[in-house]
């Protein structure tokens, strides 16, 4: 039997080790191993009760539901040709022009990372996004860094933008949609449009030249219409169940399934196809997470992060926002967003944060990982994407431009949130 002391130690120890192999990767071997062995190891050695254990997976119901929603659609999308129509419209609409076809694309990354999460840009956009630029015989990196950075400059548009925003306020402090748009509409606003100039002048050489071939025309079929416009219905019903302050993930996961099966009836398909397609390795991922930060704050583990949290407080509002989003938004690449977005909202939760200091934690997590491709899964799976299309991009390629594109956007949009927050009290 091993004393609480020994306990106390070894649980930090196994969940650090564990997120440090998940990003490091040896071998290769998938991050959900390494931290699902972590999970593993806490229960088998009886650190963690099997009942805590179970409670703690049990926490991230509505995230797993939210997940399989979010994947199933985008993979339905994939499958009937919606975004190769999409990446085809934006470069004949640019007539000829790189920096138009740029805007473009960064548009369209900003609407599909708004209301289909930032997965689907960074994931299943990018891909037939390169296929386009590539037909068109443009340098694809400017395109392909609007993709991955503007999944996450536009992921706290709405609570459905980013899976991170469910797991900040997975205890159930989730704000209802109109004091989302509220706290959250400007900031956001300001992040697009300060990323989307960054990436201009950082690649202002590249846009220069001009397109010198147009793709063949890709029409929709009837069934990507139809995903459209189940598409569009499924959003409908989340902004309904956000501004009724219901929980997400069902509503998202039981859309989905309605969406599928009316587009499987029509293109006459078999829907049990798309279900190869849903990611379970994140799903048993975001279950290992949510088990290895229960029990780190099962020992106390999260005292110090509430430590800094209320010694930032003393620092004066504006100046702990910014202390507390720069330090979260550093410390995405150091742990990753999922384990520090739990961490993040654990420690919210036990200090009882709210108002200002809440907000830029959240835009940290979000923001966060535009920094370098260690920073969240979404760009760890976009590099992975890149990767089989035989183009590599280094840390350090990403790296030159994270370091320039998302400490300004955070200044902008933390700067937003600190207007709202003043505009707001001052009624």
């Amino acid at each position: 039997m091993i004393s609480p002391a020994l306990a106390h130690t070894l649980i930090p120890v196994i969940a650090a080790i564990s997120i440090l192999l998940m990003l490091v990767r040896p071998r290769n071997i998938a991050e959900v191993y390494w931290v699902g062995t972590g999970a593993a190891l806490l229960v088998l050695l009886r650190l963690v009760p099997l009942s805590l254990a179970g409670r703690a997976v049990l926490e991230g119901g509505d995230v797993y539901l939210f997940l399989v929603g979010m994947m199933l659609l985008s993979e339905l999308a994939r499958e009937h040709g919606v975004f190769e129509w999409v990446a085809s419209a934006a470069v004949r609409g640019a007539h000829g022009s790189s920096t138009r076809l740029f805007t473009l694309i960064y548009g369209i990354g900003t609407l599909v990372t708004i209301f289909m999460s930032n997965d689907a840009t960074a994931v299943v956009l990018t891909p037939a996004i390169l296929a386009a630029v590539r037909k068109a015989r443009v340098q694809p990196l400017p395109c392909l860094f609007a993709c991955a950075l503007v999944a996450n400059a536009a992921s706290f548009v709405l609570p459905i933008s980013n899976p991170a925003n469910l797991v900040v306020f997975h205890g159930g402090d989730m704000p209802s949609l109109g004091p989302w748009l509220l706290w959250f509409g400007v900031p956001s606003l300001l992040s697009i449009a300060a990323t989307y100039v960054v990436l201009r002048l950082r690649f202002r050489r590249d846009l220069a030249t001009s397109i010198e071939e147009q793709p063949d025309t890709i029409s929709l079929r009837p069934a990507g219409k139809l995903v459209l416009f189940g598409l569009a219905a499924m959003v409908a019903v989340l902004l309904a169940a956000s501004a009724l302050h219901k929980d997400l993930g069902l509503p998202t996961c039981l859309a989905a399934l309605v969406v599928t099966a009316a587009v499987s009836i029509r293109a006459r398909s078999n829907p049990l196809r798309l279900a190869r397609a849903i990611s379970w390795d994140t799903l048993i991922l975001v279950a290992a997470l949510f088990i290895l930060v229960d029990a780190v704050r099962s020992v106390g583990a999260l005292a110090l992060t509430e430590h800094w949290l209320r010694s930032a407080q003393t620092l004066g509002a504006p100046i702990a926002a910014l202390v507390v989003g720069f330090a979260v938004a550093v410390g995405n690449n150091l742990l990753n967003n999922l384990p520090l977005g739990l961490i993040a909202g654990a420690t919210l939760q036990s200090a009882q944060v709210h108002g200002l200091l809440a907000h830029a934690v959240l835009i940290g997590v979000d923001l966060g990982p535009n920094l370098s491709v260690t920073g969240s899964l979404a760009t760890i799976l976009w590099l992975l994407a890149l990767r089989k299309e035989k183009l590599d991009v280094s840390f350090w390629n990403f790296l030159k431009v994270g370091v320039l594109a998302m400490p300004v956007a955070l200044l902008c949009a933390l700067g937003g949130s600190m207007l709202v927050e003043a505009l707001t009290s001052s009624r």
